[in-house]
């Protein structure tokens, strides 16, 4: 008697569960029906009643792009224009400025301008907020939009108005466009025993000019790995940059909305090339793939981090099609990245083990200069022979593998703190 009670106990249970999960499911189905119709009710309303005539397909796209905006800073509509321009962006060779921008809280602001580029000669700044494009004011403005407005044919001018911390009044910077061509990497040897690497941006060949340059110099002793003003890339190459580095464990993981889904990117021992001690140096323009590399070495204790917090910018975004010939597209959010402690990048950025800001480093007078008026002409002729050879020595040797000299260190305070660490960091191996 007890058996079938408890039989027909466990029947009503599952019974009730299916019944309850059917009417969860109808309720879904009623509640996605409604809000559709709700949509599809206002984009009636607009097309008829509007004060201008709309069309239908304008109406459309307008919804799409808004929902792209109030979702994240990073989602957005790309309509056929955009798309086109994107992929020519891909392709690593554009008319434009050089710089790449997203928005912090709500304002349209410079992640850092890319080396050797109109804006970089014009004097933009990592963290400078751009206020207004020409006359046109940026507020409420879409990413997409922003960047669309400050493209366009090479040599012609454009005008930035910035707001830019420890300046009082908005600075207004008059750029030309030009065809915008990155050189990722270069390398500089600084004093023979020490490597500089330096990297603007994650293209597809990153990784292998680093192994190139890594094993032209194979006797080094430290190297310092320069990721500021870097916005990031490719995700893959971030993760073989620091494979080069890394003998074991995770780079990184992206997790989505489901707990469930998570992609973990590991570390081979047979692809790491150098065990050398590590600085790797960082600043508000280092975004996206510089913070998985700089946040990954630092996690794994494979190098010190020195610098300036970086800017934030830790979530994965996926290009989706939404008409047949992949004419119109969106650019969705559709996970964040997690560093091998498991922190989020999104947000937050990576803080440097050792904070060093900008500048040229404080130094005594020299007293090298000190001389007699008698001596004078004889000074200088030798110093201009310096000069001289020193001109010709440079020309001899490629743009990217040039010597770091003292006046470069001179000039730059976090080099220069960089190099004294890196050289600690040798000394205690």
């Amino acid at each position: 008697m007890m058996k079938k009670f408890l039989l027909a106990s466990s029947f009503a249970l599952v019974f009730s569960q299916a019944l309850f999960s059917k009417e969860q499911k109808e309720e879904l189905t009623q509640s996605r029906f409604e809000s559709l119709t709700k949509l599809t009710q206002v984009i009636g309303t607009v097309e008829k009643y509007y004060v201008d005539d709309v069309k239908l397909q304008e109406i459309v796209n307008k919804a799409i792009k808004g929902l792209m905006q109030e979702l994240d800073a990073h989602s957005t509509f790309l309509d056929k224009k955009s798309s086109k321009e994107m992929s020519i962006q891909t392709n690593g060779e554009f008319g434009g400025l050089g710089i790449t921008v997203g928005m912090r809280d709500g304002a349209l602001t410079v992640i850092s301008p890319i080396d050797d580029t109109p804006a970089y000669k014009a004097g933009v700044k990592s963290g400078d907020i751009i206020l207004k494009i020409d006359d046109k004011s940026t507020l409420n403005m879409t990413l997409n939009d922003a960047v669309g407005l400050m493209r366009g044919k090479p040599k012609t001018d454009i005008d930035l108005t910035v707001v830019r911390k420890g300046n009082n009044k908005p600075i207004k910077i008059t750029i030309t466009r030009d065809i915008i061509k990155i050189q990722s990497v270069f390398s500089k040897a600084i004093d023979d025993d020490l490597l500089y690497l330096r990297i603007s941006s994650f293209d597809k060949k990153v990784t292998e000019k680093l192994k190139t340059a890594i094993k032209k110099h194979s006797k080094i002793k430290g190297i310092i790995l320069d990721l500021r003003n870097n916005p990031g890339g490719l995700l893959s190459q971030a993760i073989s940059v620091t494979d080069i580095f890394v003998d074991s464990g995770v780079i990184v993981s992206q997790k989505g909305r489901d707990a469930t889904d998570e992609e973990k990117y590991y570390a081979k021992y047979t692809n790491t090339l150098t065990d050398v001690p590590m600085v790797v140096l960082v600043n508000g323009g280092s975004a996206s793939a510089s913070e998985i590399v700089s946040g990954a070495l630092q996690d794994h204790k494979r190098a010190v981090v020195v610098g300036e917090k970086t800017f934030g910018k830790g979530s994965v975004q996926a290009v989706l099609p939404i008409v047949k010939d992949r004419s119109e597209n969106i650019k969705l959010t559709i996970a964040k990245y997690y560093l091998p402690s498991g922190r989020t990048i999104q947000a937050k950025g990576i803080t440097p083990d050792i904070t060093v800001y900008p500048g040229k480093t404080v130094s005594e007078s020299s007293n090298e200069f000190q001389i007699k008026e008698a001596d004078l002409k004889k000074h200088l002729e030798g110093e201009l022979q310096k000069v001289e050879n020193k001109k010709k020595k440079e020309e001899s040797v490629e743009k990217d593998e040039m010597i770091i000299t003292k006046e470069d260190i001179n000039n730059d305070n976090q080099l220069n703190s960089a190099i004294n660490i890196l050289r600690s960091l040798i000394i205690m191996k």
